[in-house]
């Protein structure tokens, strides 16, 4: 049977993990895999894993339960090693990152934050920054002007909108990852111009939710901010 790997602490690490049980249906019994400084907390992997409801919950309590007595490397949802000594020779082979790791991750946490603005509210302020989009709207009103005017009014809104998005995002990013210690920026999506986690002190966690709110009171209702933490710090494992 395949071994289910949740997370990698320091050998020091309480593992206070009573009433805490794993993947599968029941929930698997957890065991510690121990390999020099490094411990690996493991469970038989039940067969046809996949990601239901129930078992990624599972995971994720495992991973929080773990993080409460210390810093902890949290594993991908599914991660699968063939039998405990593989999981043994994976910890001698990386232990020295790995210890850097969790040394780099201890006493904090991770936030993620989605950034959205009212697209009709981003097309107004274009409108109104732009003299030539302005000019071009005239022209083109009700079906009057050329097909090229139509086409290089189509052009300069689009990079403007995507462009100003950009700017806004990397700028929002910019003033937030002053309160942490680390930033991961990941794609944006249709729906949001901000998709980024922040590695956040522990210590810090107030002064962090409170900046985030400040940004979004200072943009207003056309925006929507989407705070989600403190969580563990799959982005920065």
């Amino acid at each position: 049977m395949s071994t289910y790997v949740y997370g990698i602490t320091a050998a020091d690490h309480p593992l206070r993990l009573d009433g805490v049980s794993g993947v599968g249906e029941p929930g698997a019994p957890l065991r510690a895999v121990r390999s020099g400084n490094l411990t690996a907390v493991v469970s038989d992997a039940p067969p046809g894993l996949r990601a239901k409801r129930r078992d990624v919950q599972a995971h994720q309590g495992v991973i929080e339960a773990l993080m409460m007595g210390g810093a902890t490397l949290p594993m991908r949802f599914g991660l699968l090693a063939s039998d405990d000594s593989e999981v043994a020779s994976a910890l001698d082979a990386e232990g020295e990152s790995y210890l850097a790791r969790l040394e780099d991750l201890e006493g904090h946490v991770e936030y993620n934050l989605k950034v959205s603005r009212e697209e009709d509210d981003l097309l107004r302020e274009v409108v109104r920054e732009s003299e030539r989009v302005r000019e071009l709207r005239e022209r083109t009103r009700d079906g009057a002007g050329t097909h090229e005017e139509r086409l290089e009014l189509g052009e300069i809104v689009s990079n403007e909108v995507a462009n100003r998005r950009d700017a806004e995002a990397q700028r929002l990013a910019e003033e937030l990852a002053t309160r942490a210690k680390r930033v991961s920026i990941g794609e944006p999506t249709a729906s949001s111009l901000l998709s980024v986690s922040f590695l956040v002190p522990s210590q810090d966690i107030e002064s962090f939710v409170q900046a985030v709110q400040e940004q979004a009171d200072r943009r207003g209702d056309a925006y929507t901010f989407v705070l989600n933490g403190p969580l563990p710090p799959y982005s920065f494992v």
